[in-house]
């Protein structure tokens, strides 16, 4: 199985608040993590940001294509409407996200 894959010198990381950058020096998260979770990661949008994660799925689908993501499981990465990375984290609990249900939907009563 290949390594967790190496960022694309040509492709560069969003914007990384101050916050962030904190973060991810504190935690022992790296760029080539980041990276991965926003190249193989899944979306969800909740709270008023999207989240970027890298569960147990991921890890396993993109294993069978011989990516290794091990590194970046449990990642989390919330991402501000304009882009920029919010924060960074890890936790492999993907329950704890409350979904934000969509404005206008079918279920939607007025």
């Amino acid at each position: 199985m290949r390594a967790m894959p190496s960022p694309d010198p040509t492709v560069s990381l969003p914007p990384l608040t101050h916050h962030a950058s904190l973060r991810m020096q504190q935690r022992g998260i790296s760029c080539r993590a980041i990276h991965a979770a926003l190249s193989y990661g899944r979306t969800i949008r909740a709270k008023g940001v999207t989240y970027v994660v890298v569960g147990h799925k991921e890890v396993q689908r993109y294993a069978a294509i011989g990516v290794n993501l091990d590194e970046a499981e449990g990642l989390q990465v919330l991402l501000a409407s304009d882009g920029s990375v919010v924060t960074v984290y890890r936790n492999r609990d993907l329950h704890t996200i409350r979904v934000t249900p969509r404005r206008g939907g079918r279920n939607t009563h007025h």
